[in-house]
């Protein structure tokens, strides 16, 4: 009988997986198939379980990475991760040691603070986001070429 219910609890799984494309539950779909292998082979509940949670958690630790890496490779950065790397201009001097600056960056304002605290941006200046702490953006000169 526990046969049936890893064959349910396997094709309720594949159906997730096959719904969201996340990668979340096919590797307890594959924990869920050698329980009911194991089932088929007349193994005891608690064998079962255990071996289910445990090829389910070595299926995701060991194959999740590997997969995300080469699956998800094509994604797409969003919000403040595809910020970095862009220039900015600068609309509001930026001095770190007066706690002042601003710069625009697709169409948006943001509060913005040298990446090297002795640099002084004046207006005008286009500048580099090399990353973002809380709201502000850290600005280095952009280089010339």
């Amino acid at each position: 009988m526990a046969s049936i219910y890893w064959l349910i609890f396997f094709v309720i799984m594949i159906g997730i997986e096959i719904g969201t494309l996340a990668l979340t539950t096919i590797w307890f779909a594959g924990g869920a198939l050698v329980a009911f292998i194991l089932s088929l082979f007349g193994a005891g509940v608690e064998l079962q379980l255990t071996v289910f949670v445990i090829v389910s958690f070595i299926l995701l630790f060991f194959t999740r990475p590997w997969a995300s890496r080469y699956l998800n490779k094509n994604t797409v950065k969003t919000n403040v991760e595809s910020l970095i790397g862009r220039t900015a201009r600068v609309t509001r001097q930026i001095n770190n040691e007066m706690g002042t600056g601003s710069a625009v960056v697709g169409g948006q304002e943001w509060t913005a603070r040298a990446q090297d605290p002795s640099q002084i941006y004046e207006p005008d200046t286009i500048v580099v986001i090399q990353g973002i702490r809380g709201v502000k953006l850290i600005v280095s000169q952009e280089k010339e070429e």
